[in-house]
């Protein structure tokens, strides 16, 4: 199990993390409870065993509701933060705004991601879930799942460890330049 004080850690980093002007649109759910657990394995398609086998999921959830969002930001941003929002996100589709909100919790993701390796637990981000499903679960409202991810110690029989199935990737010289 991971210690209770890298749990608390890893919740101080995402509650530090940051988002463009400080909008923070996100909520997070750690679910060590084996019945909650268990409930999301279910609705997590292929990701079932990792959800199951897991010491914590953690769920980064979205607002849904842009009102309830913008009454967030108008409460607790400066003015100039907030005139941002009203002046170039307010006016853009309904759609491409939770698309802004959800490339924030992603930030969020990948700062959670590099925290879990540098504290040496294992980290498997998972959209394979079902959004509806897990939202039931939570008894979420006002926000929705975006994606899940299974943290804990690694198994030492696990198959898909680097030492004994190498991750499949581009070849370097395709995926980054140097100017």
């Amino acid at each position: 199990l991971i210690n209770f004080n890298i749990i608390e850690e890893l919740k101080q980093i995402l509650h530090l993390t940051p988002s463009s002007i400080n909008s923070q649109p996100w909520k997070f759910h750690f679910v060590s409870d084996e019945k909650i657990k268990n409930e999301l394995a279910k609705v997590s398609y292929f990701n079932a065993e990792k959800v199951i086998n897991c010491d914590t999921v953690v769920v980064f959830n979205v607002y849904n509701d842009i009102t309830l969002f913008e009454e967030q930001i108008k409460k607790h941003l400066p003015e100039g933060a907030f005139n941002y929002y009203l002046n170039y996100i307010k006016p853009l589709p309904e759609a491409e705004i939770k698309a802004w909100m959800s490339k924030q919790v992603y930030l969020a993701l990948g700062v959670f991601l590099i925290a879990c390796a540098q504290l040496q637990i294992d980290a498997t981000p998972m959209e394979g879930i079902e959004i509806d499903k897990y939202d039931a679960i939570l008894n979420q409202e006002s926000y929705t799942a975006l994606v899940a991810v299974a943290i804990g110690y690694r198994d030492q029989e696990d198959a898909n460890q680097p030492d004994r199935k190498p991750k499949s990737r581009l070849p370097i010289d395709q995926i980054i330049e140097t100017i």
